[in-house]
Formats: C-alpha cells, structure tokens, sequence
C-alpha cells in the first residue's frame, strides 16, 4: 500500500517541457553598428551556418511580428520565423517554427566592451523533438557567433581595400 501512495505522490516528468539552452559568444574588433547590420540583414545569409536562404526582399526592415520563411542547410526544409523583439543595435529575438512537437527560439545580442564588441547567440529548444534536433544542430549552432564576427571584419576589410585601391588612382587614372 505505501508504494501505491508514493507513486501517487511522485511528480511525473513530462517530457514535452525538456529545455535545452546554449549561449555562444564572440569577440569582434568591428562597431556594433557593423555587426547589428550583418545580423538585421535576412536577405543575407551566406555567413549563417544553419540558414541556407531566406525569402526576404532587399531593404525590408527587421520590426516585431515579421514572419518569413527559411531553408536551413542541414536538412532543406522549410522553416517559419517569427520575430519577437528588436532593440535597435542591442538585441534581436526570433522564434523559429519548424514543425509541432518542436520549439525553437534565438536571441542574437551585441554590446560593446572594453576588449572589442561581443556578440552572443543563444538558442533555447522546447519539446519532445528537442534532443533530437540538438544533436543534428550542435556542431552548427556553435559556429553561428563565431561566423557572424568573420564575416563582418571580412566585409570591413574588403571595403577598405576597396577604398584604398580607389584612393591610390591619380587624376590621370582612367
């Protein structure tokens, strides 16, 4: 009979409320204007190395309730993302709907230091699909801060050889 009211009494552990979060970081010598636009910029993608594309037109506006669709690199599906909140070169939360049983969410934040600017990626997975997602994203997932702060002194320093190149031209250059 005890073993009856001690099962009665024991908490069940519901599997659909299993949580995995991680927080990635990066140091960058670029602004934190440099690295807010690389995020803001859905139309470009090609640093991500979890999103492969996004349908996003050229100049849309990141703002809260923008809802478009991704292909991740993984596994090309289609995915539905949703952003959350915005504040304007600090944070960027976005909730990624891949299919039920799964939830997904992003918070991308930048802030400056004394060491350079540091940018975090967390991701937070929800549901019974969550490990199992975990275990094919991991390796990706660890990467996004570490490829986002790349590409953003890679286009800096492109730019500025661009500049130099064009500073170097004499008035008799054609």
């Amino acid at each position: 009979m005890s073993s009856s009211l001690f099962n009665f009494h024991s908490p069940k552990r519901d599997v659909s409320q299993t949580a995995l979060v991680r927080t990635y970081q990066a140091l960058s010598s670029a602004s934190v204007e440099e690295l807010w636009n690389k995020i803001t910029n859905l139309e470009d993608v090609s640093w991500h190395p979890i999103i492969a594309s996004t349908n996003v037109p050229y100049g849309l506006v990141v703002k809260p309730g923008l809802i478009y669709q991704a292909f991740t690199r993984l596994i090309p599906i289609p995915i539905q993302i949703f952003v959350e909140r915005v504040r304007p070169q600090e944070a960027l939360s976005i909730r990624i709907l891949v299919f039920p049983g799964l939830e997904e969410q992003v918070t991308y934040r930048v802030e400056s230091t004394l060491c350079g600017t540091c940018v975090s990626y967390s991701v937070t997975l929800r549901g019974w699909l969550a490990p199992l997602l975990w275990s094919l994203m991991r390796p990706c997932a660890a990467k996004v801060a570490l490829k986002l702060v790349q590409s953003t002194e890679q286009s800096i320093v492109q730019t500025m050889s661009g500049n130099l190149k064009q500073a170097k031209r004499s008035c008799f250059d054609s």
